[in-house]
């Protein structure tokens, strides 16, 4: 399968074609992975039911950090429904005998109520030990903490007590991990395993390895169990926890990694839910639920022939439907590819409305095309909130999935909407890291020139308008506007100055320039209805007011001038 599959060619296929026009490279980018939301279809056949909890069995706090000690030593065999059963347990046994319960009906290996046995002593004796009288507040069964402790709450004199349990209690627990027979990994190579993704922010490292040295104690099958049923329960982060927990125990199961990346796709992460799916298949090429789940991440990210041979590898698991909703997608891809060539600008905003609409609801190059057409049309604001919805996947996952010039050509389109809509910084940014991806990108290579101009004319023109040189300041407006003559903020800002030298109609003018690229731009429907009404032009002044009232109900300013401005016309009328 190595040769043929598309993973592992270069380019993007249509995609390609549509979004890869701009670089003057022959070489096309090779793809590599994506993010978001579990197929009900294939999630629901990766959760275990369980069974109501038992009301006279010891149970453990909801934690996506509680972990339970078991012997690794046992060799695992692939099962591909990727739910089996807990170990020395059959189908029919009673579970009661080798299972105790959580809460909310989440069944855990007997051995937790053992660790929370040895954790409940040690904090016992540790009270017993501090003549401070410090209290230990349970957060979890993996992680303790002092009370008082507590960022600042209750901050009380600084001592290193707290610090110094937790170095016992890591202390103890590798201690404890070292006699444990089988997988005996040490705290620190769980902790270079485990993903920095499920890490919280602010996580204290003692108790992350507390709960790593807890993990490594348990069996991993008990540990996918208990993140299926989190997923089952809509609980994806706690589930991604967990399977990350299996995954640092023994990476080379194939199950972990898909359920890892049905956890992630529910989280919105697509790239990184492509990437765990093909290690999977890596490990196991005929794992026909990987590729099912692979297929479907494909066809969400707008790549409709890579969506295809995955389906076609997912045996059982293919479905006629999807493969029908593929290939609808993919002649609406056509569409797209043959509007941008003759440049029908109108024809492709409504073509990637439909690609979208058909199950690209994740694909950043089918946005980033369609803002792209709304830019030509000079529909700024629109454009702007099309990249609004775009996902926003990290900039490194992007280019090893795109590559570096697919991902170049993606952060070019955005530069353009960030300029577009005044945020000047962020549009340098975007265009600086779209150059250093592809070097000889033209377009990226034109935006930020574009975008070095407009931000110096617009910071000179500010630090001249607030010395009261509107004259100089006006000038210096119109040098940025050279460079981009529908920018919407320098035509306000040199509309502010017009106003201040009494050009009244040449400020309307520009304030009515800067309102069609962006009809909901405040600042220049409030300065064209000031510079109306001070033209006497009250019924223009009125419309304008109306519009800022409805959008900002609270101004008082605006409610003034609006009643000050409707008075003012009737005696116009009445005289």
């Amino acid at each position: 399968m190595g040769d043929i599959s598309p993973e592992r060619k270069s380019g993007c296929g249509l995609m390609t074609t549509v979004f890869g026009r701009h670089s003057q490279r022959s070489k096309k980018a090779s793809s590599t992975g994506s993010s978001p939301i579990p197929r009900s279809r294939s999630a629901s056949k990766e959760v275990v039911y369980v069974d109501p909890p038992s009301r006279n069995v010891a149970s453990r706090s909801v934690s996506n950090s509680s972990c339970s000690s078991n012997n690794n030593n046992n060799p695992q065999r692939r099962n591909s429904n990727e739910t089996t059963m807990p170990r020395g347990m059959s189908k029919n046994s009673n579970s009661s005998t080798t299972q105790g319960y959580v809460n909310q009906g989440r069944r855990v290996p007997k051995e937790v109520v053992g660790i929370s046995g040895e954790l409940d002593t040690m904090i016992n004796d540790h009270q017993k030990s501090n003549s401070k009288g410090s209290t230990f507040v349970r957060a979890s069964s993996g992680n303790v903490m002092l009370y008082g402790h507590l960022g600042n709450l209750r901050q009380g004199a600084k001592d290193n007590s707290y610090s110094n349990a937790m170095d016992n209690y890591n202390q103890y627990f590798e201690n404890a991990n070292s006699n444990v027979g089988g997988n005996t990994k040490n705290v620190s190579s769980i902790n270079k395993e485990t993903h920095s993704s499920t890490k919280l922010k602010g996580e204290n490292t003692g108790g992350g390895s507390l709960c790593r040295a807890i993990s490594t104690r348990m069996d991993p099958e008990q540990l996918k169990i208990m993140g299926n049923e989190d997923y089952k329960n809509g609980r994806f982060a706690e589930a991604l926890s967990l399977y990350d927990a299996a995954i640092a125990i023994d990476p080379k199961k194939a199950a972990y990694r898909s359920n890892r990346s049905a956890a992630l796709t529910a989280l919105g992460r697509l790239l990184e839910a492509v990437f765990e799916c093909r290690e999977a298949i890596q490990i196991d090429p005929h794992y026909h639920r990987a590729h099912h789940r692979l297929g479907s991440l494909h066809f969400r990210l707008g790549e409709t022939d890579k969506a295809l041979y995955h389906y076609k590898q997912a045996g059982p698991e293919a479905d006629p439907d999807e493969v029908a909703k593929v290939k609808i997608l993919q002649a609406h891809l056509n569409k797209c590819t043959e509007a941008q060539r003759v440049g029908d600008w109108n024809k492709l905003v409504v073509e990637t409305s439909n690609t979208i609409s058909a199950g690209a609801d994740s694909a950043p190059q089918i946005f980033a095309l369609q803002a792209e057409a709304l830019i030509k049309l000079r529909r700024h604001q629109d454009a702007d909130n099309v990249m609004s919805k775009c996902p926003n996947f990290d900039v490194d996952d992007c280019t090893k999935f795109f590559g570096p010039i697919g991902n170049a050509n993606l952060l070019a389109t955005r530069a353009q909407v960030d300029l577009a809509a005044g945020r000047f910084d962020d549009a340098l940014e975007a265009a600086h890291k779209a150059t250093r991806l592809d070097t000889n990108n033209k377009l990226a290579n034109k935006v930020l020139g574009k975008a070095r101009a407009v931000t110096g004319a617009r910071c000179r023109g500010n630090e001249l308008f607030k010395a009261s040189k509107f004259s100089e300041a006006c000038n210096a407006y119109g040098e940025g506007l050279q460079h981009d003559p529908y920018n919407s903020v320098l035509l306000c800002n040199r509309a502010a100055c017009r106003s201040k030298l009494g050009q009244l109609e040449k400020a309307i003018e520009d304030c009515t320039a800067a309102l069609n690229l962006r009809p909901s731009y405040t600042k220049a429907r409030l300065r064209r209805a000031d510079c109306n009404a001070k033209l006497e032009r009250w019924e223009a002044s009125i419309g304008d007011y109306e519009i800022l009232l409805k959008e900002t109900p609270e101004d008082e300013e605006v409610s003034r001038a609006l009643s000050e401005a409707r008075v003012q016309i009737k005696k116009q009328r009445g005289g």
